[in-house]
């Protein structure tokens, strides 16, 4: 089969590899659409893979080609997305349902070989089918909608609140959409770019903030006055954003970290105060699963896509062909690229 193969750093050739066989509880699936997520920008620019040659790609769809004999719940020719974690489901943290937090995991697309590629074998609990309706594209959408989804339950979302989210990259305009569904009363999002900005006055947000302007303190407190949001979620995982969040947050308002910095930085005593101050409840994500495995917010994020309620057209900003990866990532390394890149095969 023909793969997009991860030799070294700036080193992704598209090139002849083995299909993988299946076990008995394993399902083999030909990938009809993938996407290249933000984490696998550092493995192929950078030396963030874990070894080589690698075959990356975990957010993904296709059709069930082959199925092992303990496999009931999908048929040959089932459409399906692929739940990309593979927990050990026998340590004490996977018993009790906390399978992102499992030691002895593996990760379809970074720890073993992806979806970069014509075929792709995943263990049949990882399996989701896509509902009527879902189109291949959608259904590569459905793992980022799960780290959105995923976020929002562990913060306990409550209807009808005040809601602030800061980056409106993938992560956040996904996030945006999943608050207005779980109920939101309005929604303030926060960006450097005009034009992700506008993809979420398109996508529903109440209100838009550019955190480059230079009075925006000033233009936070006069639109949100002193009482602040009384849910925040931060998806850019930048060290501005992750410190402005305590400054948007309300009285015992509620704020959650799904963006991951990749820097150092300082939190000043004021800032540190305003946690103490203002009650906050503040709290990490890390992925999106749940119990009993993969968690509901697989189902969920299938429902709404194949609903029509959630909308990923926005968030893509280009198709491309697996022969055209090595090109598209030398567009995202000189910053040419401003959304979703997704592989069609």
């Amino acid at each position: 089969m023909k793969a997009a193969v991860l030799y070294g750093q700036k080193d992704l050739r598209v090139e002849e590899v083995e299909q993988p066989s299946i076990m008995s509880d394993e399902v083999l699936i030909r990938v009809k659409v993938t996407g290249i997520c933000g984490s696998d920008i550092p493995r192929v620019l950078g030396t963030a893979a874990h070894y080589y040659p690698n075959v990356l790609g975990h957010e993904f769809s296709g059709i069930v080609e082959a199925i092992g004999d303990e496999v009931q719940h999908v048929q040959i020719g089932d459409n399906v997305a692929v739940a990309p974690l593979k927990p050990c489901h026998v340590c004490e943290d996977c018993l009790s349902g906390r399978h992102a937090q499992c030691k002895n995991y593996s990760f379809i697309g970074s720890r073993e070989s992806g979806a970069w590629a014509e075929y792709v074998k995943a263990p049949k609990v990882n399996v989701v089918k896509l509902p009527k309706g879902c189109s291949y594209v959608q259904g590569a959408f459905i793992e980022p909608i799960t780290v959105a989804l995923h976020g929002l339950y562990l913060m306990d979302f409550k209807p009808m609140s005040t809601v602030a989210i800061t980056g409106m990259g993938t992560i956040g305009l996904l996030t945006l959409q999943c608050a207005l569904l779980m109920g939101a009363k309005e929604v303030t999002v926060f960006d450097i770019d005009d034009q992700r900005l506008a993809a979420a006055r398109e996508l529903g947000a109440s209100h838009t903030v550019n955190t480059l302007s230079p009075d925006l303190h000033e233009t936070i407190k006069k639109s949100h006055g002193s009482q602040g949001f009384e849910m925040v979620i931060e998806t850019a995982g930048v060290p501005f954003t992750e410190l402005l969040c305590l400054e948007l947050a309300g009285p015992r308002a509620s704020v959650m970290y799904i963006g991951t910095p990749h820097q150092s930085f300082t939190i000043e005593p004021k800032q540190f105060e305003m946690m103490n101050r203002k009650e906050l409840t503040l709290r990490g994500s890390w992925m999106s699963y749940s119990a009993p495995y993969p968690g509901k917010e697989w189902p969920m994020a299938a429902h709404y896509l194949g609903t029509g309620q959630i909308n990923v057209e926005p968030l893509i900003d280009r198709k491309i062909g697996l022969d055209e990866m090595p090109e598209a990532f030398e567009a995202i390394e000189k910053g040419d690229v401003a959304g979703k890149v997704i592989v069609v095969m």
